[in-house]
């Protein structure tokens, strides 16, 4: 498939209803009411505050694919990624490659596994528990559905669709992470086992697509061995599990740029499997090859800022997602004061020839909001609020 074309489509005819990283099952309500034909929308049940859960359903193929968005009510990105795959599958069932895709696979999507979580825009559902720490335990609605889901259905494959935070870069120098993938481990020893290699070759197919569009800015997440996380689980269960998470592509914090990548993923998924059943052995190495992520970004570094507290040093912002009135905000607020060289800024502002004066009786303190700051730098400056509708 030419993926550049895949992408300008997807530019011109993406879901417009859903934008940004504030998403509710409100705003999937209508979009789910009137599916086209061709998917089949049944509630699988309701979430701890009663809030309906779905999957969508289509396909008549053997390989049976499960995949799953919004487990963490605040990772939206691959949820409007998902909307964009049912706009592309329905302008395209009747062309060759839209049919040889229905024709083999059967595929079943819950858009939003926690509702009540992306109502209130935090990690957690409605009692506080991180979905994805209750594989075992099950003691949550939502992870009881998503179990019945994968007992019944018996996938073949499952897409575990999430979002990352700014903080993390990959390679050397670090770039940001736009897009990170994982093959979880199946055991403490984290061992390549036969479905964990099938997962490792089908992200090693993404990364060489993604190359061309986003080069040196897709990275690898830590396998550490989790059995309470749903993925390390369904590998245990011997079902190539392949983790999304959507990063930050520069200046793009509704994740829009993102969202494009995410959803030429999805179908670069499709067609490597399709790839990978004509090949008797695939390799891990292109896998390991994939630099993994690391912790090394803040949202904005003031470099050389002479504060009376700690002498000449340099200051991280980063942005806490809040949510006011069903809006969200990303409010500026004071990460590190320290020597950051071994830091990158998704913006950077050197203030080494620049004299500031604070405000009378304002401290500069890790935590510290700086939404209402306002100094005497005729620099520009990050000390502002961002607003979801705005950005």
């Amino acid at each position: 498939m030419n993926y550049t074309s895949l992408l300008e489509w997807h530019t011109a005819h993406k879901e417009q209803a859903l934008y940004g990283r504030y998403l509710t099952i409100n705003q999937l309500q209508p979009l789910l009411d009137r599916i086209p034909d061709l998917f089949v929308k049944e509630s699988l049940g309701y979430s701890v505050q009663n809030r309906p859960i779905y999957k969508v359903t289509f396909g008549t193929g053997e390989i049976k694919i499960l995949g799953w968005s919004q487990m963490h009510g605040n990772e939206s990105t691959t949820t409007k990624a998902l909307f964009d795959l049912f706009k592309w599958f329905e302008a395209n069932k009747d062309t060759e490659i839209g049919q040889k895709l229905l024709s083999t696979f059967n595929f079943t999507f819950i858009p939003m596994l926690n509702p009540d979580g992306a109502e209130a825009y935090t990690r957690v559902n409605a009692n506080q528990v991180d979905l994805n720490r209750d594989a075992q335990e099950l003691t949550q609605p939502e992870s009881l559905i998503l179990k019945q889901v994968y007992t019944s259905l018996d996938p073949d494959y499952c897409l575990n669709l999430h979002g990352q935070r700014t903080i993390f870069g990959v390679g050397e120098p670090a770039q940001s992470a736009v897009a990170s993938f994982l093959s979880p481990s199946q055991d403490a020893l984290r061992t390549v086992t036969q479905s964990r290699k099938e997962g490792m070759a089908i992200i090693a197919e993404l990364n060489e697509m993604l190359q061309e569009f986003i080069p040196g800015q897709v990275g690898r997440y830590d396998d550490g061995f989790n059995i309470n996380c749903v993925g390390d689980t369904l590998q245990q269960l011997n079902i190539p599990t392949i983790l999304f998470e959507a990063g930050h592509f520069p200046n793009d914090y509704a994740r829009e740029k993102t969202r494009g990548f995410m959803f030429l993923s999805l179908i670069r998924v499709f067609e490597s499997i399709l790839l990978l059943k004509s090949e008797e052995n695939v390799s891990s190495n292109p896998y390991f090859a994939i630099p993994e992520n690391k912790k090394c970004f803040f949202d904005c570094i003031i470099r050389n800022i002479n504060l009376p507290e700690y002498g000449v040093t340099d200051m991280a912002i980063q942005y806490q997602e809040t949510l006011r009135d069903g809006i969200l905000y990303f409010v500026p607020k004071i990460a590190q004061i320290a020597d950051l060289d071994s830091f990158v800024g998704h913006s950077e502002i050197d203030f080494a020839q620049e004299k500031i004066e604070f405000p009378e009786n304002f401290t500069l303190d890790v935590g510290q909001n700086l939404e209402n700051l306002q100094v005497n730098s005729n620099l520009p400056t990050t000390f502002s609020v961002k607003s979801n509708n705005l950005l």
